[in-house]
């Protein structure tokens, strides 16, 4: 399943960290080497952020707080944060590149999905802003109360490593058109992309000191929670990681913001279009390595399609080619990291221990270098077998097959998460009644991973708290005061 190796002629870039404007470097010099995962080789190297540095970042955001960006018209900064957007697709090449060198993931995702995106993130909100308006109420003739905004302050931003880009944009353009300024603080897996965009906001026309960004590790974020200047905190990443959050920035009772993990289930009945079935549950299974939060790893299949639905789902899985991330007929390219790829081997090991049956995969990919694993898909594992009840994070799905309604529900909702579930069926009533049923942020019927930026996006349970989107991303990156006028 080897594909033929391709030059890459965009060259990846050394990390610094973005501080009022400026590329500068860690006060205490420390740096760390950024790893391509699909070769092995060194990058380049990153800067690694400490307090000191954070505390910089946090103390120039809070200045420029006071300056013209919170202050300024909302036509202009709309058009501002519009050219954002616009410059990031006048770079697509160049971002898709790095996002692929750093991720792992194909070059024609890089391009369609994850720049297309992030692009789209700042025209969405580029137009929302202009039409956001206030609560008024009238109390007969006693009184108008009325509702003001006003940005909520200096916002973290902490993003991870899957989809690097798109996830960083989609909570800095709505904390840019509300207002506030930020410090970012990508994942230490994934810098590139994120020391770009930086300085795209300030060619973009981003006052200095609204936009900055420290790199480095747990303790660099831990330092950025527990900031007792920074107003609110926005995280995407691991339940374990969003608790940790929590636990930091409790004493200065921060805003929280947390889109977590999830193992999300992909119920499918015998009256489904079954072509329709197979070719969406392919991606939402093993698009960008099925390192999506929003992957439909758990597969339940009504017996009387059980194994018409395996036959038709491996014999195609079997076609996925796994691969160099920059040939183009690359279906599956290799994990973010080192240390991911040795977690979801791990889960293989597992499966096998708990006798689990590999239609597909199971094993490492046949590459010289790299972390790849490849597509597999397990049956004769139980409900409460390891590999169906945790998030693996990687191209790994289970099958089983249910009998009832009954039966299924109370699979999908016996788990601590709670992102997204995936129903299909040709029942427009069972549709409706079964997604009331599932415990989850969002159900997608007949569909996967279709986007309104207007809806609310966000998990129950340990999947999330809020929700972000349109209106909701909106009350978060803004503190809104309530007037009373006495007639």
């Amino acid at each position: 399943m080897q594909t033929t190796e391709r030059k890459v002629e965009i060259k990846p870039i050394n990390c610094s960290h973005y501080i009022g404007g400026k590329y500068v470097e860690s006060k205490s010099g420390k740096t760390f080497k950024n790893i391509n995962p699909a070769t092995e080789e060194v990058l380049g190297v990153v800067a690694e952020g400490g307090r000191e540095d954070v505390n910089e970042a946090v103390e120039v955001a809070r200045t420029a707080l006071k300056g013209e960006w919170g202050n300024m018209p909302v036509r202009k900064r709309s058009a501002i944060i519009r050219k954002i957007g616009d410059l990031i697709l006048e770079r697509k090449q160049e971002l898709a590149t790095l996002e692929t060198l750093d991720t792992g993931k194909p070059i024609w995702l890089s391009n369609s999905v994850d720049i297309e995106r992030a692009a789209y993130n700042f025209h969405f909100f580029a137009d929302y802003m202009t039409t956001v308006g206030n609560e008024s109420y009238q109390q007969d003739d006693i009184a108008i109360h009325y509702s003001v905004r006003r940005p909520v302050g200096v916002v973290g931003l902490i993003n991870p490593w899957n989809l690097p880009l798109l996830l960083m944009t989609w909570k800095l353009a709505p904390a840019l058109a509300a207002g506030n300024t930020v410090v970012m603080k990508p994942s230490e897996v994934t810098p590139m992309t994120a020391t770009v965009l930086a300085q795209i906001c300030t060619d973009a026309g981003v006052p200095e000191g609204v936009v900055n960004m420290v790199h480095g590790f747990g303790n660099t974020g831990a330092a950025l929670t527990s900031h007792d200047d920074v107003d609110a905190i926005a995280f995407t990443g691991e339940t374990v990681t969003g608790s940790a959050i929590m636990k930091s920035a409790a004493p200065t009772l921060k805003k929280l913001s947390f889109e977590l993990g999830g193992k999300n289930p992909n119920v499918i009945f015998a009256d489904a279009n079954l072509d329709d079935v197979i070719e969406t549950t392919l991606k939402s299974s093993f698009i960008n390595q099925g390192e999506v939060c929003l992957c439909g790893s758990r597969i339940y299949v009504e017996r009387a399609i059980y194994d018409e639905f395996l036959e038709r789902f491996v014999a195609k899985t079997k076609e996925l080619k796994v691969g160099d991330p920059f040939a183009e007929d690359t279906k599956v390219g290799a994990l973010v990291s080192e240390e991911h790829y040795n977690k979801v081997l791990s889960y293989l090991a597992i499966a096998k221990e708990e006798g689990g049956t590999f239609l597909t995969g199971g094993k490492k990919a046949d590459m010289e270098k790299g972390f790849y694993v490849e597509p597999t898909i397990i049956t004769g594992l139980g409900r409460d077998s390891r590999c169906v009840r945790e998030e693996i994070f990687g191209p790994v799905v289970t099958v089983l097959p249910f009998d009832t309604e009954e039966e299924v529900m109370e699979q999908v909702n016996d788990t601590h998460y709670g992102l997204s579930a995936s129903l299909w069926t040709g029942d427009v009533k069972r549709a409706a009644r079964l997604s009331a049923q599932i415990e989850a942020g969002m159900v997608w019927v007949n569909t996967w991973f279709l986007r309104d930026l207007r809806t609310p996006f966000g998990g129950a349970k340990r999947s999330g708290i809020g929700r972000e989107g349109g209106a909701h991303s909106f009350d978060f990156y803004s503190e809104i005061t309530n007037v009373t006028l006495k007639l």
